[in-house]
């Protein structure tokens, strides 16, 4: 089992661009600070992790062409592969979650969400199990030319998975059924604004999509029973409008559910979002601690922010009164993609 008295950060990377694959880092509780253990590169482009609800297996996505899971054992200071990694053949998975006893991969390429079995040891299954095909496209050309799945993940209840599709300016409500992602309802959002990623309240009521094509946070409600998604508001990320293609990246909440915070990589700068009711109030913004936030986790009274050109994970302490975080340290890694802790 692994060391319940111990925390430990998990970082992807892309190694195309010089990252080291997938580094473990100690956390230490009190400061938040991270100190490096180890580093491993078993596939490529490692961008996106997701632990095991045990902590002890971790799942990678490779981001590349034909795209690829891994899991690893990180009962230890280094990961261990479990397995050989498992060929997804979907372009550029970007994102991966764990559901229902299954990988699910989010496929930018490709457009689709794909499911890979997990067997009760951990390990994964030698082939995927089933594939849910995307299709549309919205009025921003060329990034709109076809469905872009860029997001995928259980919603609060695990009755459901949601997947975000920039391309087509929608949220898809999926079941899965022998294996297989299946849509149960399609949501759309405004034309053109570009869903990225999405982040549910802590009481599951409501669900909070960063769009990357517009610099804002869509509010919706979320009906768990029906498994119904409704679009309420819509608030900018920035407090004017962006000299250039702003990029907004990665979105979460905090544990209280007073706020949210979003990351923009085009301004190098994270947002903080007042939690009013059925809506959002741009508190302010402060400096990312680097270049290029790509990915945000909270934990612990901790806001991590993977700085992916600047090759840094930068750690702010998050004022529990007004949510503005404060920078505390970072650790370099290079082209860091994302940071998971457990």
């Amino acid at each position: 089992m692994a060391d319940g008295s111990r925390r430990r950060a998990f970082i992807g990377s892309f190694t195309a661009a010089g990252g080291p694959g997938v580094v473990t880092a100690d956390v230490d509780a009190d400061s938040g600070a991270l100190t490096y253990l180890s580093s491993v590169n078993v596939v490529p482009d490692p961008a996106c992790l997701a632990l095991s609800s045990d902590g002890e297996t971790l799942y990678a996505v490779s981001e590349t062409a034909a795209g690829a899971v891994a899991a690893y054992r990180v009962t230890g200071d280094k990961p261990e592969p479990a397995g050989p990694p498992v060929p997804l053949d979907a372009g550029g998975p970007t994102h991966l979650s764990l559901h229902a006893g299954h990988v699910l991969t989010a496929n930018y390429g490709s457009g689709s969400v794909t499911a890979v079995p997990v067997r009760p040891d951990g390990t994964l299954a030698r082939s995927a199990s089933g594939v849910l095909q995307h299709t549309g496209g919205g009025p921003h050309t060329p990034r709109q030319h076809g469905p872009h799945a860029h997001q995928v993940q259980p919603d609060p209840s695990g009755r459901w998975a949601v997947s975000v599709d920039l391309g087509t300016d929608s949220v898809r409500v999926c079941t899965l059924t022998d294996g297989t992602p299946a849509l149960h309802r399609e949501t759309a959002l405004r034309p053109g604004s570009g869903p990225r990623h999405l982040a549910f309240h802590p009481d599951g009521s409501y669900a909070y999509v960063v769009n990357e094509l517009s610099p804002s946070v869509t509010v919706c409600r979320w009906d768990a029973v029906e498994g119904v998604l409704t679009p309420l508001t819509e608030t900018p990320v920035l407090p004017g409008a962006p000299v250039r293609d702003a990029y907004p990246s990665g979105i979460v909440t905090s544990p209280d559910g007073r706020f949210v915070w979003t990351a923009t990589r085009g301004e190098d700068v994270l947002s903080v979002l007042a939690v009013e009711g059925e809506d959002l109030h741009l508190v302010t913004t402060v400096p990312c601690g680097g270049h290029w936030p790509r990915a945000l986790t909270a934990s612990g009274g901790f806001l991590y922010v993977a700085n992916e050109r600047s090759g840094d994970v930068t750690w702010f302490a998050t004022d529990p009164r007004t949510g503005i975080p404060r920078r505390e340290g970072a650790i370099r890694v290079a082209a860091a993609s994302c940071v998971v802790i457990g």
